[in-house]
C-alpha cells in the first residue's frame, strides 16, 4: 500500500502540485467509489475516494479512504473498520470541518433480514488524520443517552408497537448539534392518523435547555399546524408554520430568536396556491431532490413548483424572505402564458410537444434574486414504450422572476436513461454559472455515434459552449465529475486492466 502524509488543505503546494491522480494506486483495496466535498459555503474542498477489504467480523467490515485536496493531491488515507451492512459511503464536509461518511448503499447479503441494521456514520477528523464512529443522541424528555449502535428494524417496530399499545401515542424525537452552537432537538407525539404536543428545544453545548417553542399542543385529525424549518444562523431561525383547519390553510414566516426563542416575527406568506408554498422548501424531480435555495447575506430565496389542485396555472414560484424586516416576496412563472413565447405550443403542465414534459434538472440563484431554471424535455416510459429524454431548456429571470430569456439546447434522443444532464458549479463568486451535459451524437465524418461533453457557461448572461469528445475508447469509461473552479474533473477507467486515472482539465471561458 502506497503510504500517504497527512498535509493540512490550506497548504499551498507550489511545487508539488498535480493535476492526474492513479486511484488504482492509492490503495489495495476494492474501489467502491469516489466523490466530491464541498465546505459549508458550496466551495470544492477536495475528494475522497472508498475502497473495501471485504469482512472484517461478525458485524464489522474493513474499507480504507483516501482523501485528495482539490488539485488532487492525496493529502491522507487511513483504514477503518464499518458496520457489516455498509456497502458503500459518500463523504461530505460538516459545519465544524470534519468529513463524514455517511452509508451510502446497504448491503443485504451479509445479514439475514430479521438482523438488519442501520449502518452508522464515520467521522474523519483531516488535521489528525483520525476516523470514529459517529456519536448519536436519543434524546427523550429531557435525558440525553449516547447511540453507538441503532437497534435492528425488528427491535425498533417491536418497541414502537408496544409503547403504542401502553400509552396510545409514539413519542418521537430527533436531535443533533448545529454550528451556531449547541444542539437543537425536535419532539412530539404520533398518534398515527395525526400528532400534537410539538416542539423545538434548543441546548447549550452541556445539553442543558435554552429554550423550548411549543405549538400544536391540541392538534387532531381536523384542525392541527406544523412547522418547516426553512434557514438558520447565529440570529435567527426561520420556520413556515402551517395552520389547518379543515380545508382551510394559513401560512405564516415564523422567526425565532435563536438565543432565546423569543418569537420575532410571524407574518402572512400569501400570493401562492397552499400547495405551492407548503412544498417550496423541497424540490424532487426524476426521483431526485433538487438544490432549490440559496443564502445570502440579505435574503433567503427558495423555487419550487407552482400549482393547485383547483387551478390550472403550473410552472415556477419564488418566496424571497428579506433578512432585515422579515418580510417575504412571492412571484410565479407559469408555462402557459411565460413559456408560450419561447416554446410555442407548450399547455398548462409543461407539455412541449409528442407527451415530453419539461422535467426540472438543477436551479442556480443570484445575489440580485434573478434565478437559472434548467429543465429537460422527457416522456416517460409506458408498457409498450422506453422513457425518452431530448433537449434541454435554460430559464434565465430577471431581479423580479419574470423570464429574461430562454435558451433551447438541442440533444438526441436518449432512451431507457435519463442522466445526460451532469452537473454544474458557480464561477466568478456566485455571479455566474457553468453546467454540464452530454449527448451521444454521430460523427459528421465518420459516420460513427459518439459521446460529447457540452461545457455550458453563462457569464454576465452570455451564453458560450464548448464540446469536448468523451466517447470510449479502447475500452476505456471516461466519466466527467465536478472539478475545482475554472475546471472539469475527467475519469479514465478500466477494469480489465486496473486502470483507474483521474484528470483536471481547465474550461475555456
Amino acid at each position: 500500500m502506497k503510504k500517504i502524509y497527512v498535509l493540512l488543505f490550506g497548504l499551498i503546494q507550489v511545487f508539488a502540485y498535480s493535476q492526474t491522480q492513479d486511484l488504482a494506486s492509492l490503495a489495495s483495496g476494492d474501489y467502491i467509489g469516489m466523490n466530491a466535498l464541498f465546505d459549508d459555503k458550496d466551495n470544492l474542498y477536495g475528494y475522497i475516494s472508498l475502497y473495501s477489504y471485504g469482512k472484517s467480523g461478525e458485524k464489522t467490515k474493513k474499507f480504507e479512504y483516501v482523501i485528495l485536496d482539490k488539485n488532487l493531491n492525496p493529502v491522507a488515507n487511513k483504514e477503518f473498520e464499518g458496520d457489516i451492512t455498509a456497502a458503500s459511503y459518500v463523504g461530505y464536509v460538516d459545519f465544524k470541518g470534519q468529513i463524514i461518511l455517511r452509508p451510502s448503499q446497504i448491503d443485504y447479503s451479509q445479514v439475514k433480514m430479521r438482523d438488519i441494521f442501520t449502518p452508522v456514520s464515520m467521522v474523519i477528523d483531516p488535521k489528525t488524520n483520525t476516523i470514529k464512529r459517529k456519536v448519536y443522541y436519543d434524546y427523550q424528555n429531557g435525558t440525553f443517552k449516547e447511540i453507538n449502535q441503532p437497534k435492528n428494524w425488528k427491535e425498533q417496530r417491536k418497541e414502537n408497537r408496544e409503547e403504542k399499545k401502553e400509552k396510545g401515542y409514539n413519542y418521537v424525537s430527533a436531535v443533533g448539534e448545529i454550528k451556531e452552537g449547541g444542539l437543537i432537538a425536535i419532539e412530539y407525539k404520533d398518534y398515527g392518523k395525526y400528532v400534537n404536543n410539538n416542539a423545538i428545544i434548543k441546548f447549550d453545548d452541556d445539553k442543558k435547555e435554552i429554550w423550548r417553542y411549543n405549538y400544536n399542543t391540541d392538534g387532531d385529525k381536523k384542525v392541527f399546524s406544523d412547522l418547516s424549518i426553512l434557514d438558520k444562523d447565529d440570529k435567527h431561525l426561520y420556520g413556515m408554520l402551517r395552520k389547518v383547519n379543515g380545508d382551510d390553510k394559513t401560512f405564516t414566516l415564523l422567526v425565532l430568536d435563536m438565543k432565546t426563542g423569543k418569537e420575532l416575527s410571524n407574518k402572512p406568506i400569501t400570493g401562492l396556491s397552499p400547495e405551492t408554498i407548503y412544498n417550496i422548501d423541497v424540490f424532487a424531480s426524476g426521483g431526485m431532490r433538487i438544490d432549490n435555495d440559496k443564502t445570502f447575506d440579505d435574503k433567503i430565496i427558495f423555487t419550487g413548483r407552482n400549482y393547485s389542485s383547483t387551478m390550472n396555472p403550473f410552472g415556477y414560484a419564488r418566496l424571497m424572505i428579506n433578512k432585515s424586516d422579515f418580510s417575504t416576496n412571492t412571484q410565479t412563472i407559469n408555462y402557459k402564458p411565460d413559456f408560450l413565447k419561447y416554446i410555442p405550443g407548450i399547455n398548462v403542465h409543461g407539455v412541449v410537444e409528442a407527451g415530453y414534459s419539461l422535467q426540472t434538472k438543477d436551479m442556480y440563484f443570484m445575489s440580485d434574486g434573478s434565478v437559472g431554471i434548467l429543465a429537460e424535455k422527457y416522456k416517460p416510459s409506458t408498457d409498450y414504450t422506453a422513457s425518452k429524454t431530448t433537449d434541454l431548456v435554460y430559464v434565465s429571470t430577471d431581479k423580479d422572476f419574470k423570464i429574461k430569456e430562454l435558451k433551447v439546447f438541442e440533444k438526441e434522443k436518449t432512451k431507457w436513461a435519463n442522466n445526460d444532464y451532469l452537473f454544474s458549479q458557480y464561477l466568478n463568486n456566485g455571479k455566474d454559472v457553468v453546467f454540464f451535459y452530454r449527448d451521444y451524437q454521430k460523427d459528421q465524418v465518420t459516420k460513427e455515434k459518439k459521446w460529447n461533453l457540452f461545457i455550458n457557461t453563462v457569464i454576465s448572461g452570455t451564453f458560450k459552449q464548448e464540446i469536448i469528445p468523451i466517447s470510449e475508447k479502447d475500452n476505456y469509461i471516461v466519466t466527467p465529475y465536478v472539478g475545482k473552479e475554472g475546471y472539469i474533473l475527467l475519469r479514465e477507467f478500466n477494469e480489465k486492466e486496473k486502470f483507474n486515472k483521474i484528470r483536471l482539465e481547465r474550461l475555456n471561458y
